[in-house]
């Protein structure tokens, strides 16, 4: 109910700055599709080939992820510092210091997951550990799109931090109150507001950084990063209320391509490690060819394409089934209600 009532409020206000906040957007999509051309271009050396653009997907891919869990720890910050009072914006210092502190947390956790994923590779052969760490990636993804763990995120996790928040902004005025566990406290929700999106990212990467190396995985956190900059700028900065809803379905939209690209090239990866089958469609051969296996993942065996659906009827199933939920749940105060 609290997250609703944000974007209900940034909806209505979102009419003030529509035109600026989506200028900026379209610019910023404008600006990241021409160095993406120019990018593969000077890497193709002018005449880019969809059969060697496996690295360029994974940029992409990496990007959305990134954006998307960027997008999502700016809303709880937002949510967390948003105060019309003005003794609570001294307090938004300790918040954005646990921020900067998740970040740097993250960074460790990166680089301790490198180092554990590099030590299995030593005693376990390599395709068997970039398997595992596809199905880790492809796990995480599946949570992130389950439309069950968004209504438990939106609803529990936002509401605890905007409530923890109230309660130490209200023991800030009995003089008792110790004014150091306040910052601390308040440091903590920023630092869990941006360190369980940046844990889940460190998960989601270590496949990519197995399969093809840290230097798309690096150019795919900046892409990434560089929108969620924006949006934080906008947000935080410039104070603008953007329309939050319509960036959290069309970035859904998008994780939903990468998760079907990920989950056919994990059940590759299986296929080639002989953790499953591999059986051919050859009625589908010579129709889906060779590039659209580079760049969606998409292959002519059972297994794949099994896999593939499955993913999609689990996200679309959880959607409709929260759906159904809440129009039943509503019903009856509709039916209700006086004409």
């Amino acid at each position: 109910m609290e997250m609703r009532t944000v974007l209900k409020s940034d909806a209505l206000t979102v009419s003030e700055h529509n035109h600026g906040a989506a200028r900026v957007l379209l610019w910023s999509g404008v600006l990241a599709a021409l160095v993406g051309l120019t990018w593969a271009a000077i890497a193709a050396g002018g005449n880019p080939d969809p059969l060697t653009a496996e690295g360029s997907t994974a940029v992409l891919d990496i990007g959305v992820l990134v954006f998307r869990e960027g997008l999502e720890c700016i809303l709880v910050l937002a949510a967390i510092t948003a105060s019309r009072a003005s003794s609570g914006q001294p307090y938004r210092r300790p918040i954005a210091a646990g921020a900067v502190l998740g970040f740097v947390a993250t960074l460790i956790t990166w680089r301790i997951a490198v180092g554990i994923v590099d030590a299995l590779t030593e005693n376990i052969p390599a395709l068997h550990v970039q398997a595992a760490t596809g199905l880790l990636a492809v796990i995480v993804l599946v949570i992130v799109m389950n439309w069950f763990f968004h209504k438990l995120y939106w609803t529990g996790w936002i509401s605890l931090h905007t409530r923890k928040k109230r309660e130490l902004l209200q023991s800030a005025a009995d003089p008792a109150a110790s004014r150091i566990g306040i910052i601390l406290g308040l440091g903590f929700l920023g630092f869990t507001s941006f360190y369980r999106e940046g844990f889940e990212v460190v998960l989601f990467l270590q496949n990519y950084r197995l399969e093809l190396g840290g230097t798309p995985v690096l150019y795919g956190v900046l892409v990434g990063s560089a929108f969620s900059a924006v949006v934080a700028v906008l947000t935080f900065v410039a104070n603008r209320r953007l329309p939050y809803r319509k960036m959290l379905v069309f970035t859904g939209v998008l994780l939903g391509v990468v998760l079907l690209v990920m989950v056919g090239e994990q059940a590759q990866e299986m296929q080639l490690a002989h953790w499953l089958p591999t059986t051919q469609l050859p009625s589908l051969a010579g129709i889906i060819p060779d590039w659209m296996g580079l760049w969606f993942a998409v292959f002519p065996t059972v297994e794949t394409l099994a896999a593939q659906g499955i993913a999609l009827l689990l996200v679309l199933g959880s959607y409709l089934f929260v759906r159904v939920r809440v129009s039943r749940a509503s019903r009856p105060a509709t039916q209700g209600s006086p004409a």
